[in-house]
């Protein structure tokens, strides 16, 4: 991950920290102690039919996803879509969204999220997501505290609807 270094870096392929939730890679490329709070930068690495995250409204970050490789659903708010590499998707705060691999090969896609700060609730969720006994009141806690909402009662329907392969 690129750091503080006010001169410039350069970050290599299999280079920066690496987390998952559930399916969803998270590789961080620029925090935002490098971008003094503007943005971050993460790259989402997603096997083939695998929900991202379902659907969820931020309070006070913008995303921009840019497609790398494979085929991404989302869901941006009533309207659903399917995008391809080269194409970006913006997801403004306050607009739910969902997304998942449509495809049946992995997918990648680099995220811009601004302001920054998000990227540690991926930091924070992971080890709760990978522990054996989950606990739900911290992950809640997480949840809260980055002011995100939340509805993990659409992942049936989402999982059913673009045939998402769950667990």
């Amino acid at each position: 991950m690129i750091g503080t270094k006010a001169t410039g870096a350069v970050l290599g392929p299999g280079d920066g920290e690496f987390v998952h939730l559930l399916a969803l890679g998270v590789r961080f490329m620029i925090d935002g102690d490098a971008t003094r709070g503007a943005f971050s930068l993460v790259e989402h690495p997603l096997p083939p039919r695998a929900l991202g995250a379902p659907l969820h409204t931020h309070r006070n970050e913008d995303e921009y996803s840019y497609v790398l490789e494979g085929r991404i659903g989302v869901q941006l708010g009533d309207e659903v879509l399917e995008v391809g590499p080269g194409e970006l998707v913006v997801k403004p705060r306050g607009i739910r969204h969902a997304f998942w691999n449509a495809g049946d090969e992995p997918a990648r896609l680099l995220e811009v999220i601004s302001p920054a700060g998000f990227e540690n609730y991926f930091r924070e969720l992971a080890p709760l997501l990978a522990a054996a006994d989950r606990d739900e009141a911290a992950i809640a806690d997480v949840v809260a505290r980055y002011e995100l909402e939340i509805d993990f009662d659409t992942i049936p329907a989402l999982a059913e609807q673009h045939a998402l392969r769950l667990g």
